[in-house]
């Protein structure tokens, strides 16, 4: 059902801002400024009980691109890397059944990995059409009281949320690789209302060098399509999905991306040999003689074209 007269009226937005959304795309050249000479990546690793490990170095890790180890320029293990979260709420039909329990679950972990003037959090609601609830902010209070606003209703358009949410956002602070970005979607997966697809959405979160989090709402114990979706996002970018069956293993859900968000590791290399034409550039990150060890991280980058 994609009938929008029975949205309450603050979702569907001032008129500028459905307006921004039925223009045309932008071309990706003239909007997106890339770093040319070097590429940041974010990883994890984790050990074979799933446990965060924190203490490796530089000379730990190889870089592999073009079957070439890559020179690493910069490494940074530390946990204090302001965050930029994108926070996408599914508000459609699909969802009703825990939905007021998932506002209140996302609202506390906002509140807890947001640190005021140093991260910020945003929140696309995406129905029939994704709606910007509230741009980024370090105010988790207000951060909380937009979710607890939302009200349940309409079609599905998290591809659109997922675009929209990486170009006009979270790359607004730049450089991008002195901040992590993270975007966190709560939803079933489906979707049939976007203007972009499911991989023009997985290639602008590549640009904003974001890594996916998704916790599915599926309460069935099959595996859906959508489930299949929120999987590829988060294995492409170096995430994980969730798929809690009780509403108190969301909560669990949270604290386990939170601690993620802190046992992160950053590094930045310049490409040898650079090429800027424009493609998908596949990248794997190991760490050195140990097979006992497992990273997360985006599979490459695209290219600048020169």
């Amino acid at each position: 059902m994609k009938r929008r007269d029975f949205l309450p009226a603050f979702f569907l937005g001032a008129p500028a801002a459905r307006a921004a959304l039925v223009q045309p795309p932008e071309r990706m050249d003239e909007t997106i400024k890339l770093e040319v000479t070097r590429v940041n990546l974010l990883f994890t690793v984790t050990d074979r009980r799933g446990r965060f490990v924190r203490d490796l170095t530089k000379d730990d890790i190889d870089v592999i691109e073009n079957k070439r180890r890559q020179n690493i320029i910069e490494f940074v293990s530390e946990s204090n890397i302001p965050l930029r979260i994108a926070m996408l709420i599914d508000v459609s039909n699909s969802i009703r059944e825990r939905f007021r329990f998932e506002l209140e679950a996302a609202g506390e972990f906002l509140h807890r990995v947001i640190r005021p003037k140093v991260d910020k959090a945003l929140i696309y609601a995406f129905h029939t059409e994704p709606e910007l609830i509230q741009p980024l902010t370090d105010d988790t209070e207000l951060l909380a009281k937009k979710l607890r606003e939302l009200r349940a209703g309409g079609g599905t358009a998290m591809y659109e949320a997922i675009y929209l949410a990486c170009r006009d956002h979270l790359m607004a602070d730049q450089p991008l690789h002195k901040f992590r970005r993270a975007v966190i979607i709560i939803g079933d997966g489906e979707d049939n209302s976007s203007r972009y697809t499911r991989d023009q959405a997985l290639e602008m979160a590549y640009r904003a060098e974001a890594v996916i989090y998704a916790i599915s709402t599926n309460m069935t114990r099959i595996e859906t399509d959508g489930d299949k979706v929120l999987k590829y996002y988060a294995r492409e970018t170096g995430g994980q999905a969730f798929f809690p069956f009780k509403a108190e293993d969301l909560a669990q859900d949270f604290e386990n991306i939170a601690n993620e968000l802190r046992s992160q590791y950053s590094i930045l290399y310049r490409p040898d040999p650079l090429i800027t034409d424009g493609r998908f550039h596949p990248v794997e990150v190991r760490v050195r003689g140990r097979k006992d060890l497992f990273v997360r991280a985006r599979r490459g980058y695209y290219a600048p074209k020169m």
